[in-house]
């Protein structure tokens, strides 16, 4: 059984690809490697090593300590555990909106948020 740390950084690591639009196989290609081996990685099933993270992350452009952000993370409210779903990394609307959301000039994305944060306060 795959250990939920190998599980979570594998996820960050199909995140992060995903919102730079990469593929797998661009990725493995880009690391020296095949591309089954990222679909290892980014279930869990296998685990990376440091230096293969840490290739992973220049190609990705973040810091090694993205793929570990959110372990230790204090559990939601049961409130807002019931709006969120329980894989919002893995929910593909998401992604989109998350990517959508970054295609936007910073000034006009500045608003839009204070819009949504108002919409939210009110449902």
């Amino acid at each position: 059984m795959a250990h939920p740390v190998d599980v979570h950084v594998g996820k960050r690591v199909r995140h992060r690809r995903w919102l730079v639009g990469m593929t797998q196989q661009q990725l493995a290609e880009k690391v020296g490697i095949k591309f089954q081996q990222i679909q290892k990685y980014e279930t869990g099933a296998n685990r990376i090593s440091a230096s293969r993270l840490w290739d992973i992350s220049e190609v990705l452009d973040v810091a090694v300590s993205f793929f570990f952000e959110g372990l230790d993370v204090v559990p939601a409210s049961a409130e807002t555990q019931d709006r969120l779903p329980p894989d919002l990394m893995g929910d593909r609307e998401a992604m989109e909106l998350i990517r959508s959301y970054y295609a936007i000039p910073e000034n006009q994305r500045k608003r839009l948020f204070d819009l949504a944060r108002v919409l939210s306060d009110v449902a």
